[in-house]
């Protein structure tokens, strides 16, 4: 029988099921001291992060640990393979818009004045990172966040380490950005499909069964907080520099590890069905809720209670 247990990290809900009865209390300790670690590195709410240092240093090369040089290169990879849709260069966009706290925080302040300063689809590839050396440079006006990899890839090290670590199956869910690593239940890990990750276990939605890699929900429908004279959302398209208006809302995606879970779900939201050329090419199955609500399945996306 599975144990889980859940605790607020990373402004929203970490959560750890493990496969073998007695490894739990490791298995939470360890995936909090992993957390630690991504905050520490990729923060872009905290000052003394390494992010906030590389922002601050911008046009300087500066010295980073290896956990941040992974975890911006990971990020400048999806760039590389989304054509700069899904961008570590959007720091700058999303603090005009009032995002430069907590989300906690945001949606409870002030609505702010907001004017879209269009990135562009290849503002990322003056970003450096020499992940051998430790080394990064950002340009002069340009400012990172990696909240579209960071947090998955928390959760793709998490899961890893535990499993390795307790010899469990596990899986690692960080808000909805789910990792999976080890030997699963004999039916695979049952998952709740759901726009919202804070929704409760009992809400309606359909449920897969995930054995091995990520699976990812990205939503323009949650995380929303007041500009003056609109609403926004997380998820910022660089050709506008604003939130992107697609005809997608919410798309989960598979993938072999969470961070490309992650990508593939994200480039849904920012591009909306001019991806879907893109998920089938690369054999994603994904789960796509449009605006007016309907729902369609691309790939091999399983109906509920298939293996994915």
């Amino acid at each position: 029988m599975t144990r889980s247990a859940s605790f607020d990290a990373l402004g929203t809900t970490a959560t750890v099921v493990v496969a073998r009865a007695g490894v739990l209390s490791d298995a939470r300790r360890l995936l909090r001291v992993e957390l630690e670690r991504i905050d520490d590195a990729c923060s872009r709410f905290r000052p003394d992060s390494e992010l906030a240092r590389a922002n601050a240093l911008a046009g300087e090369r500066i010295r980073v640990s290896g956990l941040f040089a992974e975890a911006l290169q990971a990020a400048l990879d999806a760039a590389a393979d989304t054509g700069g849709l899904v961008t570590p260069a959007l720091g700058g966009p999303l603090a005009a818009a009032g995002y430069d706290r907590t989300f906690r925080l945001v949606v409870h302040g002030d609505p702010v004045s907001f004017e879209p300063v269009p990135q562009g689809r290849d503002a990322w590839r003056g970003i450096r990172v020499d992940v051998g050396r430790g080394e990064v440079v950002v340009p002069e006006g340009i400012q990172l966040d990696l909240g579209a990899t960071a947090k998955a890839l928390a959760a793709d090290r998490a899961a890893a380490l535990i499993a390795a670590s307790t010899g469990s199956g596990v899986l690692v869910s960080l808000g909805g950005d789910i990792a999976v690593a080890g030997t699963p239940p004999p039916d695979g890990w049952a998952v709740r499909i759901a726009e919202d990750h804070s929704a409760p276990l009992h809400a309606p939605g359909p449920v897969v069964a995930i054995r091995r890699g990520g699976l990812a929900t990205s939503s323009s429908s949650v995380r929303r907080w007041r500009m003056a004279g609109a609403e926004a959302h997380h998820v910022f398209d660089p050709r506008t520099g604003a939130p992107a208006e697609s005809d997608w809302r919410t798309v989960t995606a598979t993938g072999a590890t969470c961070v490309a879970a992650n990508v593939a779900a994200t480039l849904g939201i920012v591009a909306g069905s001019a991806a879907q050329g893109w998920l089938e090419q690369r054999g994603i199955p994904a789960r796509v809720v449009r605006r007016d609500g309907s729902v369609i399945l691309l790939g091999a996306w399983p109906r509920p209670a298939e293996a994915a």
